[in-house]
């Protein structure tokens, strides 16, 4: 049931993601409203106690307390034109990708639209939403955050506030997010290894899952190097191993014929930094040949 001392709360946008916020909401007992393109994914939600509208605009009203989780800024912004003016005075959360300029330009729009305005990202999976442990983090006005930090807290325990600037969370929203995908084609090329020999992809969940402690491990080592610029103190591997390492990869991948040229520009930045003199330095001065693109424009 909900309780009368919690701030209403409008979730636009219901698909996998947006379903598990709203339902995390109504099972803290937030009366919730909910909206969606197509009306019958709201559903699910409507048994458990939400009460969905038919317009925007109407879910708009129905709260001070409004979270989108939209695709992207653009669609986000599309979707609330058509609530008006409903919007001035009330809080507005995106949760959605996109860029940092993209944050912006949706932090302007909220301004011009008279809403408080915080922009989030979820780093977890919809199954996560509303676990102690699930990380979010939000940029913005940080008046605004510390008004709605207990209704934020009950999607995910680990809660921060990045800072006021709006495009911060979508910032590091880039760059962690950036991780995922070559860490999972990793994962998949040694699946491909495996699975050519007859043997199976699950018995490498437990090796790469400790190797992948090992990474954890090692990040503030490397982090506190790129800060200080220094990349010749206790190193580990060098920018020269890894560079064997992987002309390795693409000697095996030839000879078992395995597709690994998603490996090619990772050579070219490593062959970039031995060029540059990095060869028996830190993997982290790959950092030095990453900015030349941004320093030479």
């Amino acid at each position: 049931m909900p309780h009368h001392d919690h701030t209403p709360v409008t979730v636009i946008g219901l698909g996998s993601m947006g379903a598990a916020l709203a339902g995390a909401f109504i099972d803290a007992g937030y009366p919730t409203t909910v909206w969606n393109r197509t009306t019958s994914k709201a559903e699910p939600l409507v048994s458990k106690g939400a009460v969905v509208t038919q317009t925007v605009r109407e879910a708009v009203a129905a709260s001070p307390f409004v979270v989108v989780c939209l695709s992207t800024y653009d669609a986000t912004i599309d979707t609330l034109e058509q609530a008006g003016a409903e919007l001035a005075e009330r809080t507005l959360v995106t949760l959605n990708t996109g860029t940092p300029d993209g944050a912006r330009r949706m932090a302007n729009w909220a301004s011009q639209h008279g809403a408080r305005f915080l922009d989030g990202a979820i780093k977890n999976v919809p199954m996560a939403v509303g676990k102690p442990d699930t990380l979010l983090y939000y940029s913005g006005d940080k008046a605004v955050f510390d008004e709605h930090e207990t209704a934020l807290r009950v999607l995910g325990g680990d809660t921060v506030h990045l800072g006021e600037e709006p495009d911060l969370a979508a910032l590091y929203e880039m760059a962690v997010g950036g991780v995922l995908l070559p860490s999972l084609l990793a994962f998949f090329q040694g699946a491909t290894y495996v699975t050519a020999r007859g043997l199976r992809a699950d018995t490498l969940v437990r090796y790469t899952t400790k190797w992948l402690e090992m990474i954890t491990s090692a990040l503030p080592h490397l982090a506190k190097q790129i800060d200080t610029g220094d990349y010749t103190g206790p190193i580990g591997a060098t920018v020269g191993i890894f560079e064997e390492a992987l002309v390795e990869q693409r000697h095996y991948g030839q000879q078992e014929r395995i597709d690994i040229s998603w490996q090619a520009p990772i050579l070219d930045i490593l062959n970039r930094a031995i060029a540059a003199g990095h060869r028996d330095h830190s993997i982290s001065a790959l950092v030095e040949v990453l900015r030349k693109p941004a320093q030479a424009a």
